[in-house]
Formats: C-alpha cells, sequence, structure tokens
C-alpha cells in the first residue's frame, strides 16, 4: 500500500465564523486523522481511543478484507456493530472523516465482477455513517500506465459509480498512477462530479514531480482527498523530500480545506512503534496546518 496522508475533502463543516488564514482566506482549516489500517487496528472500536491518545481529531475506517469474496467484510452493514462504532466515534471525540476500500490495492476494480456492487456497499456504508468520501485506489490491477487496455472499464465502471455517489451525495476518491494532467483526462471522461482525485504525495515524488505544481494543475475543486506523506523510513519532520509548509502554502492559495490522514512515514528504526510514530507525524501536521 503506498505512503499516504490523506486529506479528505470537504468531510467536515467549515464553518468557522470569520476565520481567516493568512492569505485572507474565511472558513478554511484542517484536521488531522489516521488510518484504522494502519495503526493496525482495521475495523476495530478499539482504533477510537488509539487515535484519541495519539493526537488525531479523526479517522480512516477501512471497509475490511475484499480477497475473492463479492464484496468487502463490513463490520458497518451490522446495526448493531455500526452503533457501537458511532458509539466510539462520539465517545473519543474522534470523527469518521472517510471510509477507505483499501481491498482495491490488491484486487482488480476493472476486472473483478463483482466490483461495482462492493463500491455501492460502501457507499451505503457511508450513507449510515454519515460521511462524504469514500477511497477507492484503482491498485496494482487498474494501473492504467500498465495496463492501458483497462481503460474503457475503468472510465465505464466509474460512469456507474459516480451516478450511484451522485444520488448518495456523496464523493468516490480515485487513486490513480497518472500525473496530474492526465487525472484530469481521466475525471473529464468519466464525467462524473462525484469522482474526484485521490492526491497521493508519495506518486509524484517517486516520479521526480512537484507536488505544489500538481495540486495546482489538478485544481481545488478536482481533488477529493490528499495522501499527503511519502514512503516509511522517517518522520514527516525530517523527510527532505517534502515540505509541508509549502504545501500549505500552496493549498491555502488555492483554497482547498480538508482532512489530512496519516497512513505511513514511520521511522525505520521503529516501525512498529505505532504510538510513536503517529504520535509524531499528527503533531507535526497540527503545527503546520492547525
Amino acid at each position: 500500500m503506498l505512503l499516504v496522508v490523506a486529506l479528505c475533502f470537504n468531510t467536515f463543516s467549515v464553518q468557522a465564523a470569520g476565520r481567516k488564514s493568512k492569505h485572507g482566506n474565511k472558513d478554511q482549516q484542517y484536521k488531522i486523522a489516521v488510518v484504522d489500517l494502519m495503526i493496525l487496528k482495521r475495523q476495530k472500536l478499539s482504533a477510537f481511543p488509539l487515535a484519541k491518545e495519539i493526537g488525531a481529531d479523526g479517522l480512516e475506517v477501512d471497509m475490511g478484507g475484499l480477497g475473492k469474496r463479492p464484496t468487502f467484510d463490513n463490520k458497518l452493514a451490522n446495526d448493531s456493530l455500526l452503533n457501537l462504532f458511532l458509539k466510539a466515534s462520539k465517545d473519543n471525540g474522534i470523527e469518521i472523516c472517510a471510509l477507505s476500500m483499501s481491498g482495491f490495492y490488491a484486487q482488480s476494480f476493472p476486472q473483478k465482477e463483482t466490483a461495482v456492487k462492493a463500491v455501492g456497499d460502501c457507499i451505503e456504508s457511508m450513507k449510515r455513517v454519515g460521511t462524504k468520501v469514500g477511497f477507492l485506489p484503482l491498485g496494482v490491477e487498474g494501473n492504467l500506465l500498465r495496463y492501458p487496455e483497462r481503460r474503457q472499464a475503468v472510465v465505464e465502471r466509474l460512469q456507474t459509480v459516480g451516478k450511484m455517489a451522485e444520488e448518495a451525495g456523496v464523493v468516490i476518491a480515485i487513486e490513480t498512477a497518472f500525473d496530474a494532467k492526465r487525472d484530469l483526462e481521466l475525471l473529464k471522461e468519466v464525467g462524473s462530479p462525484a469522482i474526484k482525485i485521490s492526491f497521493n504525495f508519495s506518486i509524484p515524488l517517486s516520479e521526480g514531480r512537484d507536488v505544489n505544481e500538481e495540486l495546482k494543475v489538478l485544481g481545488k475543486d478536482n481533488i477529493a482527498q490528499i495522501h499527503a506523506s511519502n514512503k516509511d523510513g522517517v518522520w514527516l519532520q525530517n523527510d527532505p523530500q517534502i515540505d509541508l509548509k509549502k504545501v500549505k502554502k500552496t493549498l491555502d492559495e488555492m483554497g482547498w480545506s480538508g482532512w489530512l490522514i496519516v497512513e505511513r512515514s514511520r521511522d525505520a528504526n521503529s516501525p512498529r512503534d505505532v504510538l510513536g510514530n503517529f504520535g509524531a507525524n499528527v503533531a507535526y501536521l497540527k503545527s503546520i496546518f492547525q
């Protein structure tokens, strides 16, 4: 799974009356979350108190495993379990900022027979939870740079998913292997306002592209969430590849606001120290973005 700090688009209320950034933009703010899967709490209630201990504002909750199943192994489909998740969210003051379909990192969105149904199940869970963003990575098998012949299938399925999301009033945030220009071309071909880009810092960084320029090319209205970290190795504050102060300036000037969701950036010397790694990254992001 790619390194991620995801910035989830407009899933929280931006009603801080009269609040302005140093660039003069009103009602602009960022909140910070962690991924339940990456803090080793995939679809577990204990993810909420751990996220609170880490210092996060929210949690990206995974839809569960997919594998050869027709849909996700999703606890949120169970009413009693759903209520427990919602209670844990409220009791700990940790918002559910997004639902993640991480199963599609390995499974094929363009080829899996029940892929559209699986995304539809995520949309239903989003409605039940009350979150507006669903993260859909196109993954290895949906990498259109590697498999350009699968583009038509991807587009057609995204068009179907887009209609479902529009009706539900939610957004599906796709992560691709493309650069910003080709992402825009894909969005235009799909033609749905409910399909947006999940921008991942590690993708342009691995290709030697400028993160800030890519953000500007996409524009604020096309970015649903941003995976804003790099590969594991060092904490964000020690990463020479990414200047988060410059990123904040870029996002401020674009007028974008949203969630920053930490997935990786773990120190290579202590990769299993969940509290230490995620606590450090959350604290650093808060020092810059809040």
